[in-house]
């Protein structure tokens, strides 16, 4: 019997490894593909960012409804479904062939992705609760690999001449493929043991805790600071340092490879020290390695500086979606909903909030409003303390 248990665990695990990947891989095949998509639309970088706007509202309008929605009908059911819409939605932007609808598509594609990013959580939360150990980062690092992935194909796609309703539509077949494929190997609903009378401290399942909300505003201010990395790192070392267009894109490089390897190695990490410590340390190098890429006046130390930003800040968000789905059992995909909603909006808002400031102050100096936010998480790291599962009220997840 245990060892049925421990492989359907394991094969619990595998599956959601790749619904993290293909996620990782829809998503960069679309923006490998932006500048071909904005003009076979005809529109102007302008526009485009307007409409990107779309794409952030419908993913957030997805995290919200399909949160209750997976605690209510299970991962098993709710994450298949939400990777075949993801990917049935990545074409849609290829053969959009003018703004309206190019804005349709990127509102489909995004609440199919909001959709898919939420559940996929609930069940990794679920299959960390199986596992009794951190098994959460690796999950999120197995994201930015789809990524690379839909980067080196889209590539050679491009340079081979396919358009982009060619490319898309297959990826979207590969999607549906991969989507029904791991279906069958996703952990069953959990049920939680009742050890006792109810407390009665405990809040309605309809009612968000407010540590909940901490935990979301942790997300939104830690996501903002990766959007600034991903939107300004490059303009950083082109523009205050006047680093060549070649080397300034090291510095997005820097940082993306080291918050992939940093996520692949926190797991262990947070097992030996625990999630506390991942947050406030890793927060406090990212603070670290901000202001030296912000102060620095030489261009190898930039680099270096977003390296260590990247490494610090690679394993804070996992503990945040970890401490917000073990929080409550019953509401996982609720919390973790607000988790990433709100941090979804916070990775939207670092170029609405670095751009305005660059009128007032230097680029570089308005790096230092990311920095606050990362000494305010390590400061607050504690909340993830209270946020731990007792093991001893609930069943394995594997159990059908």
């Amino acid at each position: 019997m245990f060892e049925v248990m421990e492989r359907t665990l394991r094969a619990g695990r595998l599956a959601t490894f790749a619904y993290f990947v293909l996620n990782g891989f829809l998503m960069g095949m679309w923006i490998v593909h932006i500048p071909a998509v904005e003009d076979r639309a005809g529109i102007s970088h302008a526009v485009l960012g307007w409409l990107l706007l779309l794409l952030g509202g419908g993913a957030f309008v997805g995290m919200q409804i399909v949160g209750p929605l997976t605690d209510r009908l299970g991962a098993r059911t709710v994450v298949p479904v939400s990777a075949a819409l993801c990917s049935g939605a990545v074409v849609l932007p290829g053969l959009a062939a003018n703004v309206w609808a190019l804005g349709a598509a990127l509102l489909v594609l995004g609440f199919g992705n909001g959709c898919l990013d939420v559940s996929m959580n609930a069940h990794a939360v679920q299959v960390e609760r199986g596992y009794d150990r951190p098994v959460m980062s690796a999950f999120h690092a197995a994201f930015s690999i789809g990524g690379v992935l839909a980067a080196l194909l889209g590539a050679r796609t491009l340079s081979w001449g396919w358009s982009p309703a060619a490319t898309l539509g297959a990826v979207a077949l590969l999607g549906l493929a991969v989507a029904a494929l791991s279906a069958r190997a996703l952990l069953r609903s959990e049920r939680p043991k009742v050890s006792g009378a109810a407390d009665p401290a405990t809040p309605s399942p309809r009612t968000t805790p407010r540590r909940i909300w901490i935990l979301a505003a942790l997300a939104f201010m830690l996501m903002l600071c990766e959007g600034v990395a991903n939107d300004w790192s490059v303009l950083q070392l082109r523009d205050v340092l006047d680093a060549p267009a070649a080397t300034a894109a090291l510095a997005y490089g820097a940082f993306a490879t080291a918050m992939t390897v940093g996520r692949l190695l926190a797991d262990r990490v947070s097992a030996r020290f625990g999630p506390v410590a991942v947050l406030r340390h890793g927060a406090s190098v990212a603070a670290v390695g901000l202001t030296v890429a912000a102060l620095s006046p030489w261009i190898p130390l930039a680099l270096i500086g977003w390296t260590v930003f990247g490494a610090g800040l690679s394993g804070c968000v996992p503990q945040l979606f970890s401490a917000a789905g073990h929080a409550d059992q019953d509401a996982a995909g609720a919390n973790v909903s607000r988790v990433a909603g709100l941090g979804y909006l916070g990775m939207l808002a670092g170029p609405a909030v670095i751009g305005p400031l660059t009128h007032f102050m230097p680029l570089n100096l308005t790096f230092f409003l990311p920095v606050a936010f990362c000494v305010i998480a390590a400061g607050t790291a504690g909340v993830l303390r209270a946020s731990q599962p007792d093991s001893r009220t609930v069943e394995p997840a594997t159990r059908p």
